[in-house]
């Protein structure tokens, strides 16, 4: 059976185009303010404006889209105040992760399976900075802020940080830029967190946790001439 075949054609198109769509917009190539329409990405994906039109209306959903009558539709802005939001919820979360698994709570993953796993991603980071994928290094670095999450063995908060993935990663790809200095900053930040677990040092972990959010999505205000800052608060 051909990959594009399907009993029912019409759905998966639908899913197509949202996923594509969606993705333009994660990752910047559709900046916030950008106007494009239903023909420009049904002609991109080669399929009729009926799936794009599901699409969209999905993304607006998602408050990704905000939909204009007769034009198409607009990339949304992050919204004011949501990345301090976002920022807030995960320092709440991981940390809360590591203190569980520094307790030894064994729903999770030890402290050295922990620490090994981390630096694993660390290590995909590194080969994506080198090849200057910064999708992929954003998608890596979303997935090194999970995994701490995940190491603590709760379900429910893992299930909840997975609702903030979407965010982070549009987030994560605005904050990194071009700047290769500020992504080997998080290189080396993200290696220190993954020592602080394998340290066992909850408290530690919390500082550097705090720091390099700041510095990452805020800095400005936290890394002043580019060095590494403290927290905002």
């Amino acid at each position: 059976m051909s990959p594009n075949s399907s009993d029912s054609p019409t759905p998966p198109a639908a899913v197509r185009a949202y996923l594509a769509t969606k993705e333009l917009v994660l990752t910047g190539e559709l900046p916030a303010g950008h106007l494009l329409s239903e023909g420009d990405i049904a002609e991109r994906l080669g399929m009729s404006r009926t799936p794009v039109r599901e699409a969209f209306l999905r993304l607006q959903a998602e408050e990704l889209l905000q939909l204009i009558p007769k034009r198409g539709a607009v990339v949304a802005p992050v919204p004011p105040g949501e990345a301090d939001d976002v920022l807030d919820a995960r320092e709440a979360l991981e940390t809360a992760a590591v203190r569980r698994l520094v307790r030894g709570i064994r729903t999770g993953a030890s402290l050295t399976e922990a620490a090994v796993g981390l630096r694993a991603i660390v290590k995909r980071q590194h080969e994506h900075a080198g090849s200057g994928d910064l999708v992929a290094f954003a998608d890596a670095d979303e997935a090194f802020h999970r995994a701490i999450v995940a190491a603590g063995g709760n379900a429910l908060t893992t299930r909840f940080y997975a609702t903030l993935a979407d965010r982070q990663r549009r987030m994560s790809i605005q904050a990194l830029g071009p700047d290769l200095e500020h992504v080997e900053i998080v290189l080396r930040e993200h290696s220190a967190l993954a020592d602080t677990v394998a340290d066992g040092d909850a408290d530690g972990f919390a500082v550097l946790l705090r720091s390099h959010l700041d510095g990452t999505h805020h800095p400005d205000t936290a890394r002043p001439g580019g060095a590494r800052g403290g927290s905002r608060r």
